[in-house]
């Protein structure tokens, strides 16, 4: 089982968490120096601890890795691993009949349960939101799978349909950063446009970042 598995395919992956923090939390910046930023495209070149990514967008940045970066994957989950208690960050946008459609779902193990709690504006398309909170139940439908979630004693419900990309985090390497290779950034940008992250996560073995 997933759940089972997920301690010990985490812990060669996941040092330090802020990626988790990322997914959902307020902006870190401080006293106007820094902005975060997110990053979704494909590797052009990396030489660490420089890497260039052309973005979603059609941009070419360059971004400095910190000292002691940390590099996760993704493997793919499904819905019937979504349990009552788990933590998950769920990206949804408003269903057309109400509610929220899952655009995706990240798992997350029982040691980051909490990071980043909330419910909060997310760019990964028009008018989406990025969800972490609890499962508090996962009721299944003809349609799919509604969840219902809670955050800071609010609720909230969101429809998982067929297709819904699922993943959690699992490891990956150095040898993993190949040119053409998805990740998914959170980093900080500067005053003088200069981009730095300390975390990067990769596609590997077919499964990009959905985030």
């Amino acid at each position: 089982m997933l759940h089972n598995r997920m301690p010990a395919l985490l812990a060669a992956a996941i040092v330090s968490l802020p990626i988790a923090v990322g997914l959902g939390s307020p902006a870190f910046a401080e006293g106007g120096k820094t902005d975060p930023v997110r990053i979704r495209g494909d590797i052009v070149s990396f030489n660490d601890p420089a890497l260039t990514v052309k973005t979603r967008e059609g941009e070419t940045v360059d971004i400095a890795l910190a000292p002691k970066w940390q590099l996760s994957s993704v493997a793919r989950a499904a819905v019937t691993d979504i349990k009552p208690g788990d933590f998950v960050g769920i990206a949804s946008a408003p269903a057309k009949d109400g509610g929220d459609d899952a655009l995706e779902v990240v798992i997350f193990p029982p040691a980051m349960k909490g990071t980043g709690e909330g419910s909060r504006g997310w760019d990964l398309k028009p008018n989406s939101t990025m969800t972490n909170a609890t499962v508090a139940d996962a009721v299944k439908s003809v349609n799919g799978q509604t969840v219902t979630v809670t955050y800071h004693g609010q609720e909230k419900k969101i429809t998982i349909t067929e297709g819904t990309p699922i993943v959690t985090f699992a490891p990956a390497t150095k040898a993993d950063m190949k040119p053409g290779a998805v990740v998914f950034v959170i980093a900080e940008k500067a005053i003088d446009g200069a981009i730095t992250a300390q975390r990067v996560v990769v596609g590997t073995n077919g499964v990009v970042p959905p985030m």
